[in-house]
């Protein structure tokens, strides 16, 4: 055989190795994808509660501004909560949720402050004019997501006693059936009137309204902080799921390439393979004739 079809050789090889790689990454996301959605759907389900619970204190009673975790007016700043991913192979992943971050924040006047969840979207927001002034790690695992929520909140908590935002931003991107993932923005804070007139709105699903009793308002605040919670901890799921299932889609395209190409080398390989035994076939008869005709 030439060195040709021993490097083809190496290369066929290498090609095997690289999609078993391939492969079993395209597991690990299947899996990750799996407990993720199944996070969301039943955070679904709680938040939809939760939302029914903030119904029926509110109806029984408004909460105080002084009590209402509301945002300072005269700050002229718009704080933004930014979920990308820590890991590469995910497409576009990161650069889709930047340029929807980017043409979001442009509506508004105020100044932005942001705050970037997963180092590679930290990086992919440095490169604009939205540099992130602080950064979070993103967690590998549900039960790692509630620490992330908890530091997050401790931070917001601290930004709104001085009053530095004027409303909070959440983005992230979801997945949706239609497609890997969209990006979504959610208005996080303030809690004000608006927020509260549109909470009210919602139906409740039984004819019997419902009545809270031992204090409206201790109630509420206890509501308020679920929906805060629960509000964080699903953006982060959902992100994660999102981050999955376009990993997924990316092995999935990468494992077909490396199928062609293991054709492509494939077919190369035994049609060089079988001009070398033409050609010592070649060889073979032509030694004979010559033998034979002296």
């Amino acid at each position: 055989m030439s060195d040709t079809a021993t490097s083809l050789r190496r290369k066929i090889a290498s090609a095997g190795e690289l999609e078993s790689v391939v492969r079993t990454m395209k597991a690990m996301a299947a899996s990750s994808i799996a407990q993720y959605e199944n996070a969301v759907l039943s955070l679904d389900e709680y938040y939809r509660t939760v939302q029914l619970g903030l119904v029926a204190s509110l109806r029984q009673g408004e909460l105080s501004n002084a009590k209402t975790p509301a945002m300072r007016r005269n700050s002229g700043t718009i704080g933004a909560i930014v979920f990308g991913s820590d890991q590469g192979l995910v497409g576009r992943f990161n650069e889709v949720m930047v340029e929807f971050v980017t043409q979001s924040l442009a509506k508004f006047s105020a100044k932005a402050n942001v705050w970037a969840v997963g180092e590679r979207i930290q990086s992919r927001l440095t490169d604009t004019d939205l540099v992130p002034k602080i950064n979070f790690i993103l967690p590998n695992s549900i039960s790692a997501i509630t620490l992330l929520v908890g530091q997050i909140l401790i931070a917001l908590e601290a930004h709104r006693k001085n009053g530095e935002f004027v409303q909070v931003y959440l983005f992230h991107n979801r997945p949706t059936s239609s497609a890997i993932y969209t990006p979504v923005c959610q208005r996080l804070l303030p809690l004000d009137d608006a927020w509260q007139r549109d909470l009210k709105t919602i139906h409740w699903p039984t004819g019997n309204l419902p009545e809270v009793i031992n204090g409206t308002e201790p109630t509420l605040l206890a509501f308020l902080r679920e929906y805060l919670f629960v509000s964080l901890f699903r953006a982060c799921a959902e992100s994660l799921a999102s981050e999955n299932a376009s990993r997924l889609a990316a092995m999935q395209r990468a494992e077909k390439n490396i199928d062609e190409l293991q054709e492509d080398l494939n077919r190369t390989f035994h049609r060089l393979r079988q001009s070398d035994i033409d050609e010592e076939l070649f060889d073979v008869v032509s030694g004979f004739e010559a033998l034979t005709s002296t």
